[in-house]
């Protein structure tokens, strides 16, 4: 797909998420197969959220957004985060965003200062690397209690 005369942007406000493109990618990738719309809005209501939307003119000159990718980070904003759900859309990867998304999460001034911001992928390292992300050093230390159950509850 050609980006002639659009550009993207990263934005914050909820209001511009457009769940039904959250909800469809989330439902159907490896990390949280199966889960409910229900359960992705409460993850939306609790977490800063990180919309990529592509802004197009449209024919009447009307500017739109479509969104193109997400990510979501738990935080106290003082001292831990943890980046969730990050994803640009298959047809969209390649130009970029990926980074320009890291890049909006890691300078947003609620998240600067944090002692601790972590994440997990199963294919991303070589990305999330380049932002200064390391494998835990200690992993022995992390401990985590893991439902597989829980989607098929909602």
């Amino acid at each position: 797909m050609a980006n002639t005369g659009s550009e993207f942007t990263v934005s914050t406000e909820k209001g511009l998420l457009d769940l039904d493109v959250i909800h469809g990618f989330l439902s159907t990738c490896y990390w949280s197969p199966g889960i409910s719309r229900s359960r992705v809005e409460r993850g939306i209501a609790n977490s800063m959220c990180f919309g990529v939307h592509e802004k197009s003119s449209a024919p009447e000159g009307r500017a739109s957004l479509r969104q193109v990718g997400f990510a979501r980070v738990i935080t106290d904003k003082a001292t831990f985060g943890y980046i969730a759900d990050v994803f640009i859309l298959e047809e969209f990867r390649g130009r970029g965003l990926s980074k320009m998304l890291m890049d909006a999460i890691l300078n947003h001034p609620d998240l600067k200062g944090l002692r601790r911001l972590c994440l997990m992928t199963r294919d991303a390292h070589g990305l999330y690397a380049r932002f200064g992300f390391a494998a835990m050093p200690e992993p022995g230390r992390y401990m985590e209690v893991v439902d597989r159950e829980s989607y098929k509850r909602d």
